[in-house]
């Protein structure tokens, strides 16, 4: 069977651009394009009182600017409201540009407060900088280290920094969230999930209430969440990380509607979390089972990824190599050796636990 026939899908298609859709009372939902690969992100809507709540923002285009026009200009004809839009808050899940990107413009637009958990904001400033070891050298350096060379280390080391293109302004203050915490919202409560692996410090929110889970990255219906090593903790292990978190979701009721940031919105919730750590699963035998002979992270991508990578995919598709053997390696299953050209390899060195 299909794995997405074992979920059900509420809706059969997204807003239309520039449109808005109930999926909740009180809560809508609107969905920007993307220039890349993933080509879509979706953003929600929850009605706070007099104005709304803003979660997610899109990247910092003129195209994603535009659409956000049409919904504010649309809102007294579509059913939502019979005065104009106005948001009370831009709360944000995590620092990605697709999530983080237009929150200067929307906090300013509307005078309204940054909402976002220490982690994801600093980062998203560090980034954007090139500081505290975000940087493109430091970056570079850790994918040679890995293995990455000629050719496809020379496009990637002409893409620079890209975040400050799609995040080309950060609010300089905020209002900090935290796992746990309880944000009323329009007379609903709704509770903050930190998950990681994905992101330093991403923020779900579940409403009980409504019985939904916006769940940003963390949990995605038909594609599984980048995790890659970062250039700041290159010894990281954030795919543990992230199946540590994904319990943490699998613990909600088993009919929460799951809004997530690409795909359509979905029951299913802990049949999904299943799908996920079998697919991972499945990753680290094809790993364990290649790494017969010394593979780098670059050499093991095609383990991974049996299909042609752009200089984008190739970016997420090295740091998730990593993810996978640093995982393997820390529980024992894999050795790690440097050879004379410096590289870092991994050999099989006991079985998979």
């Amino acid at each position: 069977m299909d794995p997405q026939q074992i979920l059900q899908f509420p809706h059969a298609a997204a807003p239309a651009a520039g449109t808005s859709l109930e999926v909740a009372p009180g809560l809508r939902w609107l969905r920007l394009p993307l220039p890349f690969a993933l080509d879509h992100i979706n953003l929600w809507l929850l009605e706070d009182g007099e104005g709304w709540t803003i979660v997610d923002c899109g990247i910092a285009s003129d195209a994603s600017r535009g659409l956000w026009e049409q919904v504010f200009t649309a809102w007294p004809g579509d059913g939502a409201r019979s005065r104009a839009f106005r948001a009370s808050r831009v709360l944000v899940t995590h620092f990605h540009p697709d999530h983080a990107g237009l929150a200067h413009w929307l906090c300013q637009r509307f005078g309204a407060t940054l909402w976002m958990s220490q982690a994801e904001y600093l980062t998203a400033h560090a980034i954007r900088e090139g500081v505290a070891g975000y940087t493109p050298d430091t970056l570079l350096g850790m994918y040679r280290r890995n293995g990455l060379v000629g050719e496809a280390l020379e496009k990637m080391a002409r893409r620079g920094n890209r975040y400050r293109l799609v995040v080309p302004e950060f609010p300089h203050s905020y209002r900090r969230i935290m796992d746990g915490d309880e944000i009323a919202i329009g007379g609903r409560v709704w509770r903050v999930i930190t998950g990681y692996g994905h992101a330093p410090e991403h923020a779900a929110l579940y409403c009980a209430g409504l019985g939904v889970l916006i769940s940003g990255d963390m949990v995605l219906p038909k594609i599984s969440t980048n995790i890659s090593v970062s250039s700041i903790d290159p010894e990281g292990n954030p795919l543990q990380q992230f199946l540590d978190s994904l319990r943490r979701y699998a613990a909600l009721p088993a009919d929460t509607l799951v809004l997530p940031s690409h795909g359509l919105p979905f029951r299913g919730l802990r049949e999904r979390i299943e799908q996920l750590q079998e697919h991972h699963r499945q990753h680290f035998e094809e790993l364990h089972e290649a790494c017969v002979r010394p593979l780098s992270a670059f050499e093991a991508i095609p383990t991974l990824f049996a299909r042609e990578l752009d200089t984008q995919q190739l970016f997420f598709a090295m740091g998730e190599a990593m993810a996978h053997l640093h995982c393997l390696y820390y529980r024992g299953a894999l050795k790690r050796q440097s050879g004379t050209d410096g590289v870092i390899r991994y050999l099989r060195d006991g079985e998979i636990r």
